[in-house]
């Protein structure tokens, strides 16, 4: 397979989808909710130093790994073990982790992009305007979130996934998020601009710009915007790294790593500043996340509102763009290591992943929470050490440095080093134990 026939078109084409995989889930309906729940602005100072801080290590070096071996995580990991004339076996079968973690990820999102999908149905519809009261989307999403509750939505979201994906990285994904990753933003700037106009939604500004001394001082509040930070990058050995085999040298790594974060924290604020001032005009309190939020307590709040059938359209079209390319993001690790390690093609490679995911989803609707729960507290954080160790320690500080050096006309500082191998690393390693002992932190 010939990696030069199949790559991001431009800079900002891969920017965009590195972006798109890290906007979804949870900056939309968790994000806020731990705004919410850990002080307003005590929650965000520490947030924004742990993106900073794993922005330029984690998501710099899992970038550079992937151009760097030029190949998926199993074949990334080799190279790190040959390159040091150690054994390139073990460093495959340690791969296995990060390209099953993702697939893993990728059939829990699978399940969640088909409700997203009937909701969006839904609200052109009408449907959900009809059914607005607590207790009726209650029911609605009872209905959807059951085995066999979704099959249709959950299947015509998958073969839309899959024509992007065998269209390939120029053609089909970077495409696919230059429109849909400005859409996303157009339409949550619309929302939080309609929102900034409704009665009460000042107290909710007020909320989350606020510091509470008590607040910032709770080891606790700086443990879950840890947490929220790693998974809201989308750091696990996989997607970014994937990426990364598609960029050409020219492009400076640093460069396009703090793009990438910048433009996903201000997708998680965008979330926010809907959803924490929307929840105060109607006087209610945002206690709960997950999908009780955006499926229940969203609709049931926009139906309260002047044009909220306008804004449920909005808002779930949004939802829907950030969460296909997340998706396709995670297809996308065992895509390439198929197509690697069995030199099938691309259209095959991909047929035969995603409709792995579409069998194993529509068998897990039922249990989709404890399957993410599992995959985000365990193989996310340790694909992510793994990623990190590989390409800082055993490929060596010098040759990890030579890498992220390439395309970038500026000398890379002392910093580099150090944030990686005292601040990151044992952070991937603090994740993974939060994680166990708290029931997961993502």
């Amino acid at each position: 397979m010939d990696k030069k026939k199949d790559t991001f078109n431009s800079k900002w084409g891969f920017i965009l989808a590195c972006i798109g995989s890290a906007v979804g889930m949870g900056n939309i309906w968790l994000f806020p909710t731990r705004v919410s729940s850990y002080g307003g602005g005590s929650f965000l100072i520490p947030y924004f130093i742990f993106v900073i801080l794993l922005g330029f290590s984690g998501t710099i070096g899992e970038m550079a790994f992937g151009r760097a071996s030029r190949k998926g995580p199993m074949g990334a990991f080799r190279y790190a073990m040959e390159e040091n004339n150690r054994n390139g076996n073990i460093g495959e079968a340690l791969g296995c982790i990060p390209v099953l973690g993702s697939l893993a990820l990728a059939i829990g999102y699978s399940v969640v992009v088909g409700w997203i999908l009937k909701y969006v149905i839904g609200s052109l519809s009408g449907f959900l305007m009809k059914h607005s009261d607590i207790n009726s989307l209650g029911a609605t999403f009872s209905s959807t979130a059951v085995a066999s509750g979704n099959n249709f939505f959950q299947i015509l979201s998958l073969i839309i996934v899959v024509l992007i994906l065998v269209l390939g990285i120029g053609k089909g994904i970077e495409k696919a998020n230059k429109i849909m990753m400005p859409l996303f933003f157009l339409m949550f700037i619309i929302l939080a601009i309609y929102i900034n106009f409704q009665p009460g939604a000042k107290e909710g500004y007020k909320y989350m710009f606020s510091i509470d001394p008590v607040a910032i001082k709770n080891p606790i509040t700086w443990v879950y915007a840890l947490g929220q930070a790693f998974f809201s990058l989308s750091l696990a050995g996989n997607g970014t790294l994937i990426y990364g085999t598609y960029l050409s040298d020219k492009e400076d790594i640093v460069d396009s790593a703090w793009k990438v974060a910048l433009f996903d924290t201000i997708a998680a604020m965008l979330a926010a500043l809907v959803i924490i001032p929307a929840m105060a005009t109607t006087g209610a309190k945002l206690s709960q996340g997950g999908p009780g939020l955006m499926f229940i307590h969203i609709p049931h709040l926009f139906s309260t509102m002047i044009g909220g059938e306008i804004l449920l359209i909005i808002f779930f079209i949004a939802v829907l763009f950030g969460g296909i390319t997340s998706l396709i993001n995670l297809y996308e690790a065992p895509i390439a290591t198929l197509q690697q390690k069995f030199n099938l093609s691309r259209k095959v490679s991909s047929i035969i992943i995603v409709g792995i995911g579409l069998i194993v989803s529509l068998s897990i609707q039922d249990i989709v929470g404890p399957w993410m729960d599992f995959v985000s507290i365990y193989a996310c954080p340790l694909g992510a050490g793994l990623a990190a160790i590989m390409f800082y320690l055993v490929l060596g500080k010098d040759k990890a440095r030579a890498q992220l050096q390439k395309g970038r006309k500026k000398k890379i500082g002392k910093w580099l080093e150090i944030v990686a191998h005292y601040i990151f690393i044992p952070i991937t390693i603090i994740v993974f134990i939060l994680g166990i002992v708290l029931g997961g932190i993502g």
